[in-house]
């Protein structure tokens, strides 16, 4: 894939009286070579009755010597050539065993051969200082190049210096400022110095404008342009001449073409030659750059006009669609990798990894800031397949449709990726906070434990010669759990447990108790969330036939839209926070209150939902229980929230999602073997389509994320991941595969 470029120089040189131009040397036809294929090339010279002689001096340059016979007024020179654009790795180079580390010596003969480009010709004492402040000690020779380079950037700052000639080393080191042929010509007597074979180079420079802004520092060129410039080029065994550009302090690139190289910087002039005669000269110049071709590209894989041709294309479905009342929406699961690590396991093949779980996370983020303002951030467990050691995470954010915030404070969120420094006495105070939030009182909650006789078990079964207490990071997953565990406090609790289920009867939340035959309730041994780990078999068994059994809500089941949730929870709460007529004045904590009436005792059914508050690595974990109404969920979200709110304690939301209602919009973020999986939401139409997936990807490449990857060959290659579409209806009632299944 490249682009095909049209590159004019023209100079011209005025004369107020006609003078007798002496013969011109130009060096201006791009060098044998350039790793820039050069496909047309033309100079043209006025006054056109000269004579001309393309020669090649001693270092293999191309010069045209131009001889004029008659006196004129004006000497223009023009030169127009096309160049490809292939995007090239400059480190793709090859290295001799000798010449790997620096300092190496060049062999005999190569010394003798590269003599030219060995000569010191400046010895002043900045140039001395910044030799000695070099690391001279034994190093990869590409990390050296890299780093010497981006010396002489930082030491020098650019500008564009309109007189003759190359100012001595001293000069540019003293003012700290020079044109590129300047700190050219420095880097060429530092490598001379550091016993490197080394070159100077003029030439033509080419910069475009990125397709996309850069993540790393400046993002270049505004347009695009050319203009003649100059770098350094050193010889590396092996590699052959490596060009440095001290200017942008990068390698040299496909935007460098070389004209001319010479072992000293008068040798590589574009344009040597002078007049004879009494006359002023005006001199102008001009470098343009045009582009001529372009093959499709990952990052921009259609023109301008093919996006507005499949623009107008999508509107025209859209109408047709509209026209025969077709109600499709449309969503898609596009799939990332990292653009920084795309070797690793968790990008080929793995489902999960750390990197990945990080950039998921901050990518999940931004979903939420662009599509969800005032949404809500989940993590929760995904899908566990066949022959995978856990189950996988999922992350994921959750809005209001009618534009009013599930979660009203972000900071109130908890990072994943910070240890808060929370314990379990948080856990607990949050728990019986959340309690009155709820209407409940606290005599339900309870704590939580690792069950000491399973590990206890566990630990006698290992081999006498293993301290459990010392975990190898290879052991398997079962030894980790186990010295994780026996290096905590088995008598500690692990976190705290509200049983809650909602009560038709009283229209609000419901809390029962729960007793184990052992007295305390001990956790099913595991690594996953405590609300996964309930021992629930535990509770008072009933037949099946005698437990509550409520359904979530239909989707095709018409709603009413959602309330007003905070004020009802205030109200609750003040109603709860209130003291009774006459009695003494209590903390709301210490209040005893009305349970849930209407839940049956045993042996009758014991809900088996609830919701927990845990610690794990510093941070509030929040395990919200099974809904089968969206106001429910809502209701319970709004609580954490007010609580957090009056504690000060960010949390993270786990457990269960909320149930599916077409009030709430949704869009989770997932692993999958070497990707990261976005459920993208559905679109009604073709303009929603184009904004969701422009934001997607773009929110993507900004987490340092693409959906691209490349083979060794620099090919390109898709991320292997889904990638599929998904299409149906705004509800089910307007599905057109519903509606008109034939």
């Amino acid at each position: 894939m490249a682009i095909r470029v049209a590159i004019s120089h023209k100079t011209t040189y005025h004369y107020d009286q006609a003078v007798q131009l002496s013969p011109h040397i130009f060096r201006l036809r791009p060098a044998v070579h350039s790793r820039t294929p050069i496909t047309a090339y033309s100079l043209r010279i006025k006054p056109e009755k000269h004579f001309i002689n393309w020669q090649q001096d001693p270092f293999g340059n191309h010069l045209a010597r131009i001889v004029f016979p008659e006196k004129c007024t004006e000497l223009t020179v023009e030169v127009d050539l096309i160049a490809e654009m292939t995007v090239y790795n400059p480190f793709d180079f090859f290295l001799e065993d000798y010449a790997k580390d620096f300092p190496f010596k060049y062999p005999d003969q190569l010394q003798k051969e590269l003599s030219p480009y060995l000569e010191i010709r400046e010895h002043g004492a900045l140039l001395q200082k910044f030799l000695d402040e070099t690391d001279r000690n034994p190093q990869g020779i590409v990390d050296f190049l890299v780093e010497i380079n981006q010396r002489v950037h930082h030491a020098v700052n650019y500008s564009v210096r309109m007189e003759p000639g190359v100012q001595t080393c001293e000069q540019t080191l003293e003012n700290k400022i020079g044109s590129c042929r300047d700190s050219g010509w420095l880097l060429v007597e530092i490598l001379r110095h550091l016993g490197l074979a080394a070159r100077f180079v003029s030439g033509y420079l080419v910069k475009l404008v990125s397709d996309l802004k850069s993540l790393d520092g400046p993002s270049g060129t505004d347009k695009d342009f050319t203009d003649l410039h100059a770098w350094t080029e050193v010889y590396i065994p092996g590699a052959g001449w490596i060009g440095l550009d001290p200017t942008s302090g990068l390698f040299a690139g496909e935007g460098h073409i070389p004209l001319a190289c010479a072992a000293d910087y008068v040798s590589a002039a574009p344009v040597t030659g002078g007049f004879s005669g009494q006359a002023s000269t005006t001199f102008t110049f001009s470098n343009s750059v045009t582009r001529i071709h372009e093959d499709p590209r990952v990052t921009k894989p259609y023109s301008d006009e093919q996006w507005t041709a499949i623009n107008a294309l999508g509107e025209q479905v859209d109408e047709e669609l509209k026209k025969g009342d077709v109600r499709l929406t449309m969503g898609g699961e596009p799939t990332f990798v990292s653009i920084d690590d795309m070797d690793a396991p968790e990008w080929n093949t793995d489902a999960d990894g750390k990197q990945k779980r990080k950039l998921a996370g901050e990518l999940m983020r931004r979903l939420r800031d662009g599509f969800a303002p005032g949404g809500l951030l989940y993590l929760g467990q995904g899908k566990w397949y066949p022959g995978e050691p856990l189950p996988r995470w999922q992350l994921a954010a959750f809005w209001r449709k009618d534009g009013k915030p599930v979660w009203k404070d972000p900071a109130l969120q908890a990072d994943e990726g910070k240890d808060y420094g929370f314990k379990r006495e948080h856990a607990e105070r949050f728990i019986r906070e959340l309690a009155k939030r709820l209407g409940l009182k606290g005599r339900n909650i309870l704590p939580g434990y690792e069950d000491p006789l399973y590990y206890l078990l566990q630990e006698g079964l290992l081999p006498n010669n293993l301290d459990p207490l010392k975990v190898d990071l290879k052991d398997d997953l079962e030894r980790k759990r186990l010295g994780k565990v026996l290096s905590a406090d088995l008598g500690e609790p692990v976190g705290y447990v509200l049983p809650l289920h909602w009560s038709h009867k009283i229209d609000a939340w419901s809390s029962s108790t729960w007793e184990f035959r052992r007295g305390e309730m001990f956790l099913v041994p595991g690594d996953s969330s405590m609300g996964l780990r309930l021992p629930l078999n535990s509770l008072p068994w009933v037949p099946y036939e005698d437990r509550d059994h409520e359904h979530e809500r239909s989707l095709f089941e018409e709603v009413e839209p959602l309330g007003d949730i905070d004020s009802e929870i205030s109200r609750r709460y003040s109603q709860i926070s209130k003291n009774s007529p006459g009695k003494k004045t209590v903390h709301p904590t210490e209040m005893e209150i009305a349970d849930d009436e209407d839940t049956p005792a045993y042996p009758k059914y014991t809900p088996h939902t609830a919701l927990t508050v845990e610690n794990r690595e510093g941070r509030l974990y929040i395990f919200l229980p099974p809904t089968n109404a969206l106001e429910h969920y809502l209701d319970i979200i709004a609580s954490i929230e007010a609580t957090a709110k009056e504690l000060k304690l960010p949390v993270i939301i786990d457990g269960y999602q909320p149930p599916h209602d077409l009030r709430l919009g949704r869009l989770p973020v997932t692993p999958d073997p070497g990707v990261i999986e976005v459920n993208i939401h559905p679109s009604r139409d073709w303009r929603e389509t184009v904004a969701i997936t422009t934001a997607v990807y773009e929110e993507a490449r900004q987490t340092r994320l693409g959906a691209e990857k490349f083979m060794l060959d620099g090919r390109h290659a898709g991320t292997g991941g889904g990638n599929h579409i998904v299409v149906g209806g705004a509800t089910p009632h307007d599905s057109p595969f519903l509606r008109r299944p034939d």
